[in-house]
C-alpha cells in the first residue's frame, strides 16, 4: 500500500507540475514537440509503476456489499462519463488546436453546456465507479487518484488557458461552468442545452458497450449489460 501511494503521488505530482510551473520555461528551453516527448515519457513511465504497484497488491476484502443495484448505477456512471468523454473530442477549445480561439466564441452547447471540462469530469466519473463496485483500499486510492488528478487538473487548465488564449477564454469561461450543471441550476442557461450531440451521445454509447464487454472479455469482472446477458 506504501508503495501504491506513493506512485500514485508521483503520477499526480508529475503531471501537474510538467503541466503548469515547469510547462513555459520548459518548453521554451526545449522546444514543443522536445517537451512533449519528455511529458508523454514520464507520464506513462509513473502511470506504469502505479499500474504495476496496484497489480502486486495482496488481495483485499471488500469494504461494502456489491449488488446488483449497485453495478447498474455504476454502469450508468460509465455511460454518463463516456458520452462527457466523447462529446469533449469536438469543438472544444481546451483541446491544442488552431481554431481553439473562434471555438471558444460560439454558444455552449451540448456536454459543453454541461460542463467546459467534459473529459476531466469523465474521467473522475469513471474513478467513482470502479471505487463503486470494486470497494477495496488499493481501488480507493486508485480511484481518488485519478479523479483528484482530473479536477485538480481541470481548474489548473482554467489558469492555464486563460494566460494562453487570453479574453477568449475567460469569454469561454464567463458562459460555461466548471461543476455540472452549475448554470442550470442557478437559472443562467436552460436545461435544453445540455442535451448532448449526436457524436457525444451514440459515439458514448459505443464506447460504453465495447469497454464494458472488453472488460469481461480480458478476464475481468464482466461490466455494464453484459453482466445481465
Amino acid at each position: 500500500m506504501s508503495l501504491l501511494i506513493v506512485t500514485c503521488a508521483l503520477f499526480v505530482g508529475s503531471h501537474l507540475i510538467l503541466s503548469h510551473p515547469l510547462r513555459e520555461p520548459l518548453a521554451g528551453r526545449m522546444g514543443e514537440r522536445a517537451f512533449q516527448i519528455v511529458y508523454s515519457v514520464v507520464a506513462i513511465a509513473t502511470l506504469v509503476m502505479v499500474v504495476q504497484a496496484w497489480r502486486s497488491m495482496p488481495p483485499e476484502p471488500p469494504l461494502w456489499a456489491v449488488d446488483d443495484p449497485l453495478w447498474a448505477l455504476a454502469s450508468l456512471i460509465v455511460l454518463v462519463a463516456s458520452i462527457l468523454f466523447m462529446g469533449s473530442l469536438v469543438g472544444n477549445p481546451a483541446l491544442p488546436a488552431p481554431g481553439a480561439a473562434a471555438t471558444a466564441q460560439r454558444a455552449p452547447r451540448g456536454v459543453f453546456a454541461i460542463t467546459r471540462h467534459p473529459m476531466m469530469w469523465g474521467f473522475a466519473l469513471w474513478a467513482l465507479a470502479h471505487a463503486l463496485v470494486m470497494p477495496t483500499p488499493a481501488q480507493l486510492v486508485l480511484s481518488a487518484t485519478i479523479a483528484f488528478l482530473a479536477l485538480v487538473g481541470a481548474a489548473g487548465q482554467d489558469v492555464k488557458k486563460a494566460k494562453q488564449m487570453g479574453d477568449a477564454w475567460r469569454h469561454w469561461t464567463a458562459r460555461t461552468s466548471y461543476l455540472p450543471f452549475a448554470r442550470q441550476f442557478g437559472g443562467a442557461a436552460p436545461w435544453g442545452d445540455t442535451i448532448p450531440r449526436g457524436h457525444a451521445l451514440w459515439g458514448g454509447i459505443v464506447v460504453w458497450l465495447i469497454a464494458t464487454w472488453a472488460h469481461g472479455a480480458l478476464g475481468y469482472i464482466a461490466a455494464g449489460i453484459w453482466r445481465w446477458i
